[in-house]
Parts: C-alpha cells; structure tokens; sequence
C-alpha cells in the first residue's frame, strides 16, 4: 500500500498534468531542457503572465524545478517525477490486472 504522503503527491502530479495547457508547458520545457516564462511565452499563445500561473502549479507538484538565474528564473521538467508517477500507475495497472484475471478464473469455473 503506497504512503499517504505518496498518493498525495501523485494526485497533485495529476491533477497539475490534467490541464492541457501545463501538460504542453512541461513537453515545451522538457524537450528544451529549460526556459524562462518570457521564453515559453514567446513560444506559445499564453500570455506570460498566464504561463507564470501554470508553472507556479507545476512547481508546486514537483514537475518542475526552478534555477534562478541573473537573467531570470528557468525552469526544467523534473523527468524523475514523471517517472516515479508513471511506476505508480504501472502498480495500479497491474493490481487491477490481477483482480480482473482472478474475476475471469471465477466466471469461467464450469
């Protein structure tokens, strides 16, 4: 049974993910390696101000990180917490797989 703490952060990762528009964020910076809000603003059709809202929330769940700079704060995806998400899904996945296999063994019993 995963921590508390642990589906907590899942469900912030989620959740931050679940908007597409953060979801294109963290592609946009995660295929760069990094960027500023003023970058990514001048990527996409977001104004900056709007972007800086996004990547607070992706901050706060972890996937992003912040490196300040003399030129402003960059941003990099957090490609670990993608990961350690993506290996809780693959667990509830595979306990899902499992019931449903033990549910066919039942209703298949002669």
């Amino acid at each position: 049974m995963p921590k508390r703490e642990s589906v907590a952060a899942d469900a912030r990762l989620f959740a931050a993910l679940s908007d597409p528009t953060r979801l294109r964020l963290v592609t946009t910076v995660a295929h760069r390696g990094s960027a500023t809000a003023s970058e990514l603003a001048r990527l996409l059709p977001i104004s900056r101000q709007a972007i800086a809202k996004h990547l607070r929330v992706l901050y706060g769940a972890r996937v992003v990180a912040r490196r300040v700079e003399h030129s402003g704060v960059r941003y990099e995806a957090r490609v670990e917490r993608l990961r350690e998400a993506a290996t809780s899904l693959e667990a509830i996945a595979s306990q899902w797989e499992s019931r449903l296999a033990r549910l066919k063994a039942i209703a298949e019993k002669p």
